[in-house]
């Protein structure tokens, strides 16, 4: 835990990643790629084999891309389409995406929270308001901690993702105050910290891997915790 010149006074509100910084994804994705495998095999067995071969997958999710370059912002799109994309590789009925995207979402919803996560929620929502700030489609509501939130800011809804400036600034509107007094709390250091420096925001970086900071990236962390009670620790927040 340390702090590199943090300035706590400042820190009007926190916008917070949730990916690997509430939760790990990684477990998360995996059993939302199950739950949609085990939907394909009875609904669209063809389409169940092809979604089974990584390069399959890899290369529906390259044409949703090419197809949706718009969208490439919006995850939710680009999955639905790359399984829309395989289904009618497979021959199955195209429109089977909708459905079969809901079960990988309703799926991709159910996150095993980090064991620092809710008591720090608690405590931080307790002191500041709390912005969502996601490349992701994680629902806080739908997820359950919804409560601990002020809002909730996505690529989706803003048109561009971490670590585009304008979706930093909607984050903060979305707080009430300007960039200046947010403290950015996630654990990528491209999209996070790289995102929130540029925009003139203070940066806590969670490092749970004890990894080293880029040195490409300009400037560094205010900030660097294992996890988010020593951030409430760094804040003097206590946690129950």
């Amino acid at each position: 835990m340390t702090a590199l010149g943090l300035d706590v006074a400042r820190i009007r509100a926190i916008t917070l990643d949730l990916d690997d910084t509430l939760w790990p994804i990684w477990p998360t994705l995996q059993r939302a790629e199950d739950a949609l495998g085990a939907w394909l095999t009875t609904h669209a067995p063809r389409a169940a084999g092809l979604a089974r071969n990584p390069e399959a997958r890899h290369r529906a999710r390259q044409q949703a891309l090419t197809d949706h370059a718009a969208h490439a912002h919006d995850l939710a799109t680009i999955r639905r389409e790359a399984i829309r994309q395989l289904l009618a590789w497979a021959g199955d009925d195209p429109a089977l995406a909708e459905p079969a995207f809901e079960v990988f979402f309703d799926e991709r919803q159910r996150v095993t929270l980090f064991g620092d996560a809710l008591p720090a929620l608690a405590a931080l929502s307790a002191r500041y308001p709390l912005v969502a700030l996601s490349n992701g489609n994680a629902d806080v509501h739908r997820v359950g901690i919804g409560r601990y939130f002020h809002a909730a800011v996505s690529a989706t809804q803003i048109g561009v993702g971490k670590p585009e400036r304008r979706i930093f600034a909607a984050a903060a509107q979305a707080a009430g105050v300007p960039e200046h007094a947010v403290l950015h709390v996630g654990d990528d250091a491209l999209l996070d910290g790289a995102g929130a420096l540029a925009a003139g925001m203070q940066l806590a970086w969670v490092n749970r891997a004890s990894a080293h900071w880029p040195p490409a990236i300009a400037g560094r962390p205010h900030a660097v915790v294992p996890d988010m009670r020593a951030l409430c620790g760094l804040l003097g927040v206590a946690v129950s």
